[in-house]
């Protein structure tokens, strides 16, 4: 078990230095977002394919993080790095870093590499359920997934849309989820996270999967989430991105105010 994981965090090390080189050359540290995505879903994949559990159970886990890990990879690199500009939170460290910014994003990408070891934890967990019938939980959480890789495919597709229209360059998207919730990406992107933690709970051990949720809400509220995304939306939308604050939710879809 552990020889296992520190095999899969010494090959993320390895994967994330080699992006970190690659983005010395493009100058845009979004593959971080890639990588740490693509290593999250072949580490799921890996461990349902060695876990010696239920084999319905670690189909389902690999399905459910491989599709989720292949679809966001290909949004981030049409989205965020194929001739595109480095996104404003990175540009924005980059900035603030100054000189030392290469040996700091080296830094940052290996956090990545470890985080990328944690959030794989789900798949490791209940690949290793022997138990031959799904449990109740594990129902729910599957139907949760639904609606949360629903939910973040919807709003991935709606803000793409928007951004793609030339009239609509230094706007807000106000349009389907994107009216409900200023970032209603990050909060099925949680959602998922949630679903995973859940389907990995009925397993041994499993309550260490609630590790999961519990990070990526603190990364949302507090590292390159929500607060760089909106001080970057403020620096270029200006008033426009204020009084959508003014009267929409910031995580949560509900009714405007």
């Amino acid at each position: 078990m552990i020889v296992l994981l520190l095999a899969e965090w010494a090959s993320a090390a390895i994967v994330m230095a080699l992006l970190w080189v690659w983005q010395l050359r493009l100058r845009n540290a979004s593959v971080v977002d890639v990588g740490w995505t693509g290593l999250i879903a072949a580490y799921a994949i890996a461990d349902a394919r060695l876990g010696a559990g239920f084999g319905p159970r670690r189909a389902a886990i690999a399905f459910m993080m491989g599709s989720w890990g292949l679809r966001l990879m290909v949004y981030l690199l049409y989205d965020r790095v194929f001739g595109r500009r480095e996104d404003g939170r990175y540009a924005a460290l980059r900035a603030e870093w100054g000189e030392r910014a290469h040996v700091r994003f080296f830094w940052f990408f290996q956090a990545h590499a470890l985080l990328a070891v944690v959030f794989s934890l789900p798949a490791f967990l209940a690949s290793k359920n022997g138990d031959p019938e799904f449990s109740l939980v594990e129902i729910v959480a599957a139907g949760l997934w639904i609606v949360a890789f629903s939910g973040e495919t919807t709003a991935d597709r709606q803000l793409l849309h928007f951004k793609s229209e030339p009239a609509n360059d230094r706007r807000t998207c106000q349009a389907g989820l994107w009216r409900c919730s200023r970032h209603p990406n990050y909060f099925f992107e949680w959602l998922m996270w949630v679903a995973y933690a859940l389907f990995a709970f009925a397993s041994p051990w499993g309550t260490i999967a609630l590790v999961c949720p519990a990070t990526m809400l603190a990364l949302l509220f507090g590292v390159t989430g929500i607060p760089a995304n909106e001080r970057q939306a403020i620096a270029t939308r200006g008033d426009e991105y204020r009084a959508y604050q003014l009267t929409t939710s910031a995580f949560v879809p509900w009714f405007r105010r």
